[in-house]
């Protein structure tokens, strides 16, 4: 079984795509992460289920701290001494070169560059749109480097009936669930994830049943990007 956990709220840039933002959780997040996490263990506990040792999140900071909550408030669930691996294939969409800037400002330089066509509306959320600088990537493309790792554990992993933990960001989360035929692509745009809230699924022959565990958010126009 698998466990996608989107990381906390944190200190995030308005207006400025999450990408690569290096900021750490609000004291609201961590607060939060730790209420998820204990709802999390109650379920572990009745169900009578056990954790992987490793937990594998983002290289981002946001996510190895929700990562690190997890560890240290299901403590009791891992049989063995838990540690965190850090991704770069867990991370968010990259925007490339312009990583870190307002959008903005992104639609600006595109402007200013005569090689490069304005960028299509909502182009933030296009989940096959790539901005045209070096080392960006389209929602897509992320949710498959995603889904890729995941995959990757899942060759590698007997089934001795224990949850992996996954600690990433939404959007990515959401692309890479689409890879794996956990949701539809019709689903990407229609649903969010709750921060610090996990999803387990368990996969019977290479296929995902319904969720075990947790929920998906209903996407609002005011949601805070992911």
């Amino acid at each position: 079984m698998i466990a996608f956990i989107r990381h906390g709220a944190y200190e995030q840039l308005k207006k400025v795509p999450s990408a690569l933002q290096p900021f750490p959780l609000t004291p609201e997040g961590e607060q939060e992460v730790r209420r998820q996490a204990r709802a999390f263990g109650a379920w572990l506990a009745e169900q009578g289920l056990r954790l992987e040792a490793q937990v594998d999140a983002s290289t981002l900071l946001r996510a190895w701290q929700t990562a690190s909550l997890y560890v240290e408030e299901l403590s009791e669930f891992f049989d063995d001494a838990p540690m965190i691996a850090s991704f770069p294939a867990l991370c968010e969409r990259s925007v490339g070169a312009v990583a870190n800037l307002s959008i903005d400002e992104i639609e600006r330089i595109l402007a200013l560059d005569p090689r490069f066509d304005a960028p299509p509306a909502h182009w933030k959320s296009d989940s096959h749109y790539c901005l045209p600088f070096d080392g960006a990537e389209s929602l897509w493309q992320a949710g498959e480097r995603v889904a890729s790792h995941v995959r990757g554990w899942q060759q590698h992993a007997g089934d001795n009936g224990r949850i992996k933990l996954f600690v990433g960001h939404g959007a990515s989360i959401r692309h890479a669930a689409c890879h794996l035929n956990v949701i539809e692509f019709c689903d990407i745009k229609r649903l969010s994830m709750f921060y610090g809230h996990p999803i387990v699924f368990e996969f019977i022959e290479g296929k995902p049943t319904v969720n075990c565990f947790g929920d998906w958010k209903q996407r609002q126009i005011h949601d805070v990007p992911d």
